[in-house]
């Protein structure tokens, strides 16, 4: 019973964080965009790379409620 929890508690935690760190990035580079729509492109790129590096920590959150969860 209590490992269901800690994984609830983990994965809770574990993707609040990114989840506002993406939509910070993707506002803030909308944001960009309309102030020079002639750099978009390149917005666009480091907007995409920082939205995965964001990805990469709810996933390592994911890694570990599975750990707390089968072992």
């Amino acid at each position: 019973m209590t490992t269901d929890f800690a994984v609830a508690f983990v994965m809770g935690l574990g993707t609040i964080g990114p989840a506002l760190g993406i939509g910070l990035l993707v506002g803030k580079g909308l944001e960009a965009i309309g102030r020079n729509p002639e750099a978009a492109s390149k917005i666009q790129t480091n907007m995409i790379l920082g939205i995965a590096f964001a990805e990469a920590i709810a996933i390592y959150a994911l890694v570990v409620a599975l750990i707390l969860k089968f072992v």
